[in-house]
């Protein structure tokens, strides 16, 4: 249980990178004040994040290859976190108003970023050591419930000694970034302490070394990979599930400032709900899912992101509807508070479901390489949702364009009836050891 505990800490403290830096706060701070321009800043927010996505995309696989081989999950754990902190602390030097400001801040995002993600792949990876199948889900689901509590506080200590922020408080803006990374830094140290690295490392062989074994190791697994039909049937269903899940994590707060155009106390009050029904939603669908399995688990959270993000784009229409019919005074913020609190029960338990999904169809022997792959779907489906809804955006508007969150959580949902999940847990039984 220590481990588990350890294993947890994780997603406690990178929470606060991808809640402050990605939600909340330096995602509304970055088109406003430093770029100058919604539209423009919006779109140049999609290609820092996706600069650095396409990165990890190429470079997850092969690391992960490496990870495998060498048996130093926790020095690849370390190295992602020792980046994303120290990069997301230099934010402290993109100054709004400054001319090289918005190079800088896109050249820290997508390192910062980078380090973030790849560190996703890196930590998931521990998972299936920490249990046996049947309890992947409820593990995954109890990390990432207790990662929104840390998202609550992070984001509650920067909002408290940041604000407001705009042009008036410079000193509290610039704060943002050092205030998230000292965060990450100090509640990621339990990780270190308590996790343990397992598995032995092996020999490297004369005249070779890690990447030419890695590349072997990769070229070896596709080679394979026909027998882990089911996995990559996930990973494309898991593609399109995770362009919704980056639209919605990197603009939500930025929809609400621009198109639901809600006062200081909703946005206060949007991020406090959203997180608990967050927590709540990961680990009440940790226990259903393994009780119920993954594969339903996981089509359950779509179904429920299709109605969330189809309300959401109606929601000022449909305010207006329930004013004119039962004679309330309702605001469009309120409206919008409410189906944030549905969207929030799925917003941890489908990456939840889809990481044991992929911790029950790995072999032990090749979890950092399939949870590389993992990232590599995920991070090319982020590059996707980001620029398709960037353009959308900057041609349709914000509005129109979050429908196509829609769109893909449907096809995700469509790709996954075709997983057999008995037959994926089969071959990864059938390739343990090698």
């Amino acid at each position: 249980m220590r481990e588990i505990i350890g294993w947890a800490m994780f997603d406690f403290a990178n929470s606060s990178y991808t809640t402050v830096i990605i939600t909340v706060a330096f995602s509304v701070v970055f088109p406003k004040l430093i770029v100058g321009d919604e539209k423009s800043g919006n779109l140049l927010w999609s290609y820092a994040l996706s600069i650095a996505l396409f990165l990890v995309a190429i470079s997850g696989p092969i690391l992960g290859a490496i990870m495998d081989f060498s048996a130093s999950k926790k020095k690849f754990l370390f190295g992602s976190y020792i980046i994303t902190v120290l990069a997301t602390a230099a934010l402290y030097f993109v100054v709004p108003g400054e001319p090289y400001a918005v190079v800088l801040g896109i050249i820290l995002v997508a390192v910062s970023n980078y380090g973030f993600s790849v560190g996703e792949n890196f930590a998931s990876a521990f998972l299936p050591d920490l249990g046996p199948p049947e309890d992947l889900g409820k593990i995954s689901g109890f990390a990432w419930g207790i990662g929104y509590f840390g998202g609550i506080l992070s984001t509650g200590l920067v909002l408290a000694l940041t604000t407001p922020h705009d042009m008036t408080n410079l000193d509290g803006v610039r704060l943002i970034g050092p205030i998230t990374g000292a965060f990450f830094f100090l509640a990621g140290i339990p990780t270190f302490l308590l996790l343990k690295e397992r598995g032995k490392a092996k020999e490297l062989p004369p005249g070779r070394n890690y990447f030419s074994i890695g590349f072997d190791r990769l070229k070896k697994t596709i080679a394979e990979i026909k027998d882990f039909r089911d996995l990559i049937i996930f990973l494309f269903s898991f593609f399109f599930a995770y362009a919704g899940l980056a639209i919605v994590i990197s603009f939500a707060f930025i929809y609400g400032d621009q198109v639901i155009k809600w006062d200081a106390s909703a946005q206060a009050l949007m991020f406090v709900l959203t997180n608990l029904s967050a927590a709540v939603g990961a680990l009440l669908f940790g226990f259903i899912q393994d009780r119920i399995g993954d594969k339903k688990t996981y089509s359950i959270t779509l179904i429920v992101w299709i109605i969330a993000v189809t309300l959401i784009w109606g929601a000022n229409g449909l305010t207006q509807w329930i004013n004119s019919t039962f004679g309330s005074q309702l605001e469009s913020q309120t409206v919008f508070l409410f189906i944030g609190v549905l969207a929030g029960l799925c917003l941890g338990s489908t990456q939840s479901s889809a990481r044991a999904m992929v911790g029950v169809f790995s072999p032990e022997s090749k979890a950092g390489e399939f949870f590389g792959f993992w990232g590599l779907s995920g991070k090319l489906s982020a590059i996707f949702g980001l620029l398709s809804l960037g353009f959308l955006q900057y041609m349709l508007g914000l509005e129109n364009a979050i429908l196509l969150c829609s769109g893909l959580f449907l096809i995700a949902l469509i790709v996954n009836m075709s997983v057999d999940e008995a037959r994926g847990k089969k071959m990864a039984r059938e390739h343990q050891g090698e």
